[in-house]
């Protein structure tokens, strides 16, 4: 049996600020409309698809996490600190300002405009180093 993970839908209050955070902070093209989504396409044709909650929903916060390559890795990050973006090395957010070494690699957390958890890593946790 062959799985892939296809699509996943991101909660926004404005899916228009959060998708186009996305695609400029990641460096990606631009969201396409698709019904009531704003898709975002990242490798292998996986989106994330950003869905306007309703003011009266709340939104309870996800983690998305990214492996990049170090070039990419070093753009991302770059255009979080060009916007003067909180970011943390771990997941609890004691160490603002860094980045991580997990593994050999590197990694940052930081937060999309909706409250969600982002994660970039250049070596997939586990994987030594």
């Amino acid at each position: 049996m062959s799985i892939s993970f296809n699509h996943t839908v991101v909660a926004a209050r404005n899916r228009e600020e959060s998708a186009t955070y996305f695609t400029d902070v990641f460096g990606l093209a631009p969201a396409k409309e698709f019904g009531p989504f704003l898709v975002v396409t990242v490798e292998h044709g996986v989106s994330l698809d950003f869905a306007k909650v309703p003011d009266d929903q709340e939104i309870h916060p996800q983690h998305y996490a990214f492996l990049v390559d170090d070039a990419d890795f070093d753009a991302i990050y770059d255009r979080i600190l060009q916007r003067g973006q909180q970011h943390w090395a771990d997941p609890r957010g004691t160490k603002p300002g860094e980045i991580n070494h997990h593994d050999g690699g590197r990694g940052v957390y930081f937060q999309d405009p909706a409250g969600h958890y982002l994660e970039i890593i250049t070596r997939p946790y586990g994987s030594g180093g």
